[in-house]
């Protein structure tokens, strides 16, 4: 199965078709694993079903910070003075971190049991990984371009950027997860 690939995005239109694509492309992933392995931890690293918690945990909060009044995010974030980084240089950021040591932290999937109907188990994960994603892009629509620019999130690993490098981080961070994931599949 071929991976998900991104074409360097930059304006809103292309940030959404990408996050779409990556998001499309990653559930044929996710769902090419049968529903035992889907639950499976990787030798020691997550099963694919903790890396799609994961991914519904790290990027429920850029939705939350996407919907909030824009004067309360500049309030409590501030406005940026300086221009966005591309999304290149927002993944090669990400990268040197974790070549640091940074971990998923507070993000990491919480370990739960087994649950007793697997399929229903995953079932209700991707169904709350789609409403995410939907939900992402329903905050994102009512951005302006220069918005993206002015308004900054922090980041836990990455400090303050612009809601544009925080949607590319987004978009790469969701991607990185189904290399690793590939990358780990027997």
């Amino acid at each position: 199965m071929a991976l998900p690939l991104v074409h360097e995005p930059f304006t809103k239109p292309e940030l959404l078709r990408e996050l779409w694509s990556v998001h499309e492309q990653s559930s044929a992933f996710w769902s090419s694993f049968s529903t035992p392995e889907f639950f499976a931890p990787l030798g020691e690293a997550w099963s694919p079903a903790d890396n799609v918690r994961h991914l519904i945990k790290s990027n429920r909060p850029v939705v939350r910070a996407l919907s909030l009044f824009r004067p309360v995010l500049l309030l409590r974030f501030g406005l940026t003075l300086r221009s966005s980084r591309s999304y290149s240089q927002i993944r090669e950021t990400y990268l040197a971190a974790l070549a640091r040591g940074v971990t998923a932290g507070r993000f990491a999937p919480i370990p739960e049991p087994l649950p007793d109907d697997l399929e229903t188990a995953r079932r209700a994960l991707m169904e709350r990984r789609d409403a995410i994603a939907a939900a992402l892009e329903s905050a994102l629509g009512s951005w302006s371009e220069g918005a993206l620019d002015r308004h900054r999130l922090p980041h836990p690993a990455l400090g303050s950027l612009t809601v544009r490098e925080m949607l590319f981080f987004t978009l790469y961070h969701n991607l990185h997860h189904v290399q690793n994931v590939a990358g780990r599949r027997p």
